[in-house]
C-alpha cells in the first residue's frame, strides 16, 4: 500500500560550537590580551507542512534527520559559523508526538506551518567574554550546548470537510466518483477501497468542499477488525459525516443493523466521533422499483428512529447527488459563517420561512 499514514523518525539538532582561548600575538604589542571568539549556534530541526505531500511514504527510507553543528570560534575575536536550520517537509494534517513522553508537540493543519522539534545548541563563549578589570588574561572558555535528540511519531490525519461512512460496498467510492474528479477503485466485492481517497466537490463556481472516502468499516473495527482501526482516525477532523446505507444489500443483511454496527464502532473508537454532525444517505435506490423503494426507505428510517437529515440517492446514476452536495455546501457555509450565511439565505429567499425538522427525501418536505 502506497498510502502511509504513520511513521517513526529520529531527529537531532546541531551542537553549539565551542568558544576558544586565544591571545593577541602581534609584533611590538606585548601582552595583547585575550581575543578568543565565540562558537557558532547549532542548527535546529523543523517540520514544515507542505501541500505537495499526501502520505508519509518518504519516511520509509529516511528515518534520521540531523542538523549540522556550529563551528568553533577562532582567534582575533572571530565567531564560528552558525549552522543552517534543517527543514523537513511533511503532509498537511500531520500530528507530531514525542515517543519518549507521549507528548503532542504540534499539529500541522495549515500549509506552510512550521514546528521546531529539536532546538540547536547555543554557542560556546570565547575567553574574550571573561575579560575584566581583575582578570586581564582569562583562560576560560565554554563548550557549546549539546545537541537535542528526539524520537518522533508522525501520524497523518487527512483534512476534509466531509467524511463518508458505511459498510464495505455501501457505494461510498461510487458517490465520490460521481461528485468529484477523484477516481477510486469501484468493484462488486467488499473492501475495494484500501486507502482513504480525497475528492474536491464543486457544485457552483468558486465554491467547493473536500470529501474523504474512508475504507469500509465493519463490526469490530475499533478493536482491529478489517481496515477501520487504521482509518477511523481520518474522519476525526471532518465537520460532517455522511453515513451510507445500502438499501438492498447483496448479502441480505438488514440495513438498520449495519447502520447500528458502525454507530457502535464510532462510540468505541472515541475522539468524540459519535457526536459529530451526521446525515443518513440511503444509496442504490435504483435497484428497487418505485413502490418498494419508498417502503424500504421508510422502514429503515423508522427502524433507526432517525431524526436527522435523510437523503435517498443512486450514486451510480447520479440521482440525488447534486441535491445532497448543495445541502452539504449550505451546511458548511452556515458552520463557517453563521451570520453571513443566514443573511445570504434570507436575501435569496425572502418569502421562505425558517423551518427545522427532518428532511423527507421521499415527499420532499420537512417533517416537524
Amino acid at each position: 500500500m502506497k498510502f502511509i499514514d504513520e511513521a517513526t523518525i529520529k531527529v537531532e539538532s546541531g551542537q553549539g560550537g565551542r568558544g576558544i582561548v586565544s591571545f593577541r600575538r602581534e609584533k611590538y604589542i606585548p601582552f595583547g590580551g585575550p581575543d578568543g571568539g565565540d562558537g557558532g549556534d547549532g542548527g535546529s530541526v523543523f517540520l514544515c507542512a507542505s501541500e505537495g505531500l499526501n502520505t508519509l511514504s518518504e519516511f520509509r527510507h529516511t528515518r534520521f534527520y540531523k542538523a549540522k553543528n556550529g563551528q568553533a570560534g577562532q582567534g582575533k575575536e572571530k565567531t564560528g559559523r552558525g549552522a543552517d536550520d534543517l527543514y523537513v517537509d511533511v503532509p498537511v494534517g500531520t500530528l507530531v508526538k514525542n515517543l519518549e513522553t507521549d507528548e503532542v508537540l504540534g499539529d500541522l493543519t495549515e500549509a506552510g506551518q512550521v514546528l521546531m522539534v529539536a532546538r540547536g545548541g547555543f554557542h560556546g563563549l570565547g575567553n574574550t567574554r571573561f575579560k575584566s578589570s581583575v582578570n586581564r588574561a582569562p583562560r576560560q572558555s565554554t563548550l557549546g550546548s549539546p545537541a537535542e535528540r528526539r524520537e518522533l511519531q508522525l501520524e497523518l490525519k487527512v483534512l476534509a470537510d466531509v467524511g463518508l461512512l458505511g459498510m464495505p460496498n455501501a457505494g461510498k467510492s461510487t458517490f465520490i466518483r460521481a461528485v468529484s474528479e477523484a477516481k477510486p477503485k469501484v468493484a462488486d466485492y467488499p473492501f475495494t477501497t484500501l486507502i482513504p481517497n480525497l475528492g474536491v466537490v464543486s457544485v457552483i463556481p468558486h465554491r467547493s468542499f473536500v470529501v474523504a472516502d474512508i475504507p469500509g468499516v465493519i463490526e469490530g473495527a475499533a478493536d482491529g477488525a478489517g481496515l477501520g482501526i487504521r482509518f477511523l482516525k481520518h474522519i476525526s477532523r471532518t465537520g460532517l459525516l455522511l453515513h451510507f446505507v445500502d438499501v438492498s444489500p447483496y448479502d441480505g443483511s438488514d440495513p438498520a443493523d449495519s447502520f447500528r454496527a458502525i454507530e457502535n464502532e464510532l462510540k468505541i473508537f472515541g475522539d468524540d466521533l459519535i457526536n459529530k454532525e451526521r446525515w443518513l444517505v440511503i444509496n442504490k435506490t435504483d435497484l428497487l422499483i418505485e413502490g418498494e423503494r419508498e417502503e424500504q426507505c421508510r422502514k429503515i428510517i423508522q427502524q433507526l428512529n432517525w431524526q436527522g437529515p435523510v437523503f435517498q440517492i443512486s450514486a451510480m446514476n447520479k440521482e440525488g447527488t447534486r441535491e445532497i452536495c448543495l445541502a452539504v455546501m449550505e451546511h458548511l457555509d452556515i458552520e463557517k459563517y453563521p451570520h453571513s450565511a443566514g443573511e445570504e439565505n434570507s436575501a435569496d429567499h425572502p418569502d421562505d420561512e425558517m423551518t427545522e425538522g427532518t428532511y423527507d427525501v421521499i415527499t420532499g418536505k420537512i417533517i416537524k
